[in-house]
């Protein structure tokens, strides 16, 4: 799930970069230090919007540059567990298919794809049900429901899902 969170943070603006344009330098600082990354209560953060930065900074005995108040809108990206999402198939093993969902990729373990057992075809790159003959190969959009997220900071977030449920599988066009 996609959402806007609102921060309050402190730039540093050092001495040669004084002149400049203040929210061009706190968006480059605060871009630096966000975006790409994950945080526990935010997930992951895709971009800033909306900075808004206190002309007035503080300056510290010892230290020539200014520091300033800074408000800004953060994009981020944080699965929730149970939520229903689709996405495009992107990668095919013996163990499992990874989608896409968003910036991320999530993985369906092979069991977790259908009632049916599934077979990888090595050749073709794509699982094939043994029974109901239904294949997942890449490009397909399946819809699924997230069972587990991790995040891992700085950089990273695992996703799990499953598409055994009624409604859940592969997006018939």
């Amino acid at each position: 799930m996609f959402r806007l969170v609102e921060i309050e943070d402190i730039v540093r603006i050092p001495p040669d970069r004084f002149g400049e344009n203040l929210e061009g330098i706190a968006y480059e600082l605060l871009r630096e230090k966000y975006v790409g990354r994950v945080n526990q209560l935010m997930g992951l953060v895709i971009a800033i919007a909306d900075i808004k930065v206190n002309p007035e900074g503080m300056i510290i005995p010892g230290d020539g540059a200014t520091y300033h108040e800074v408000r800004a809108k953060l994009v981020t990206f944080y699965p929730i567990s149970n939520e229903v999402v689709e996405g495009e198939v992107v990668d095919i093993k013996k163990i499992g298919i990874f989608v896409n969902i968003g910036p991320i990729d999530a993985f369906v373990h092979v069991s977790q794809i259908m009632d049916d057992k599934m077979i990888y075809d090595e050749v073709r790159g794509v699982l094939i049900g043994e029974e109901t003959k239904v294949t997942i190969s890449r490009g397909d959009i399946v819809r699924g429901r997230i069972v587990n997220v991790t995040l891992a900071p700085p950089a990273t977030i695992r996703v799990g899902m499953t598409l055994r449920q009624p409604s859940l599988g592969k997006v018939r066009p």
